[in-house]
């Protein structure tokens, strides 16, 4: 183990390299690289070290729990989550995580197929040739339906209005408060958004508290999420109380909903700059699917769809910084870490290191061949992170992506409009502005 000092960024008394993080996070990490694969860099007093090379990134993944805590990641997203899988810690954590795990298993995910593709379907039916639409709220309306079908079954027909927009006032007060001061201002201080988030949570509760009460007296089984959290025990025989299944169903939406739909959005926008990669993708539905709607059975024969996801999760990770802060005697690349440096890793950054990706800026699906992806070192692509605390919902992110790509792209061809769409940084990676684009029949 050493403890020789690793480079960094000049930075400013009191403020680190606060400013240019601020100003441009996504190229902050990217120049960060230029410095070596270690690099120690300060967050206004917060010493930091910033990692780029895979097996470091691993040792990070992977020392969660044991040798790295996680950070607080602010009052709004406390509020919303609450003390679900993603926010607990040790043994809670442990014995969460193993009752959440089963219902998002390969076994359970194919029975949620059907809802996925189903959805899809009545969205490309109501779609015209030559409509003009907004692509990202197409894609965020059609995930939250499966999100909320998947949930929660029939219990919630002709209630997603009530539940839907809460969960996104949600989700944008998280990321505000993650862009912004507030993430720095104390619980207790009341702010106009604080107020609109609290009145949008105890709707989220409301509804969650009705759908658990009507299943809980019914003790009716049904085959969606919410059935499999009312079912499981821990070794003791324990069930989530009602307080827990809020929590863990509101981290399920969450991460199902936002960051497949922003996902989805980002596949269409690189498809319509690349008319070779989107012609490939038609003769691969054509050939698999002869014009019948996709299945679980059919993702074996979509290998280039999947692809295309896989290559837009590179180049637009919706997840795209994590952190872990050290604990007693952690290490890092055989480098003696202090306790409380906070140590950060970016999909952002090391999805576009040329090292792991030749010409990284391209959108090249043909880098996930089967000959080409072995090459790719282990956390050199990480957009569900990795280790014990990887995203639980990773496979039903990606069969979700796969089948509604399928099933849209069968008959519409999504033309974005012309010029650039950067993407914007708050809890997860979001195009700067509208992506509006034009349906043209296949």
């Amino acid at each position: 183990m050493t403890t020789v000092p690793v480079p960094g960024p000049p930075r400013l008394p009191l403020l680190g390299n606060l400013p240019a993080f601020a100003r441009d996070p996504l190229g902050f990490f990217t120049r960060l690289r230029g410095h070596g694969d270690l690099v120690e860099w300060r967050l206004g007093p917060q010493r930091s070290l910033f990692l780029s090379r895979p097996e470091h990134i691993g040792e990070l993944l992977t020392g969660i729990e044991s040798e790295f805590r996680h950070p607080e990641l602010g009052w709004a997203f406390k509020l919303v989550l609450g003390e679900g899988v993603v926010t607990s810690e040790g043994p809670s954590w442990r014995r969460k995580r193993a009752l959440v795990q089963p219902a998002v298993r390969p076994r359970q995910v194919r029975g949620y197929a059907e809802t996925m593709t189903d959805c899809a379907a009545t969205l490309a039916r109501s779609w015209r040739p030559g409509q003009r639409l907004d692509v990202r709220d197409e894609m965020l309306g059609l995930t939250q339906r499966i999100a909320v079908r998947t949930l929660f079954g029939a219990d919630t027909a002709g209630r997603e209005s009530t539940i839907g927009p809460a969960m996104d006032i949600a989700q944008r007060a998280i990321g505000d408060e993650f862009r912004g001061v507030t993430l720095f201002l104390p619980p207790w201080l009341p702010t106009p958004g604080r107020r609109k988030l609290r009145r949008a949570v105890a709707v989220i509760d409301r509804e969650v508290a009705r759908v658990t009460g009507i299943r809980r007296r019914s003790g009716e089984e049904r085959d969606d999420l919410l059935s499999r959290l009312l079912a499981a025990r821990d070794e003791q025989d324990r069930p989530l109380t009602d307080k827990e299944i809020r929590d863990e169903a509101v981290t399920l939406y969450i991460g199902g909903h936002e960051t497949t739909g922003t996902t989805l959005t980002w596949a269409w926008y690189l498809l319509s700059r690349s008319p070779e990669a989107r012609d490939r993708l038609t003769r691969e539905l054509d050939d698999a699917l002869g014009g019948r709607a996709p299945g679980h059975d059919d993702l074996r024969l979509l290998p280039w769809t999947e692809q295309i996801i896989k290559e837009t999760l590179r180049l637009f990770p919706p997840v795209w910084l994590m952190s872990g802060i050290a604990k007693e005697r952690s290490t890092v690349g055989g480098h003696a870490v202090a306790k409380g440096t906070v140590v950060w890793s970016s999909q952002w950054s090391a999805h576009r290191d040329a090292r792991w990706f030749p010409d990284p800026e391209a959108f090249r699906p043909e880098r996930w061949d089967a000959d080409v992806a072995a090459a790719v070192p282990d956390h050199a692509w990480f957009p569900f992170g990795g280790g014990s605390r990887a995203c639980l919902g990773a496979r039903f992110a990606m069969v979700e992506a796969v089948l509604v790509l399928a099933t849209l792209a069968q008959r519409f061809h999504v033309d974005v409009d012309k010029g650039e769409i950067p993407p914007r940084t708050g809890l997860t990676l979001q195009p700067s502005r509208p992506v509006r684009g034009t349906l043209r029949a296949v």
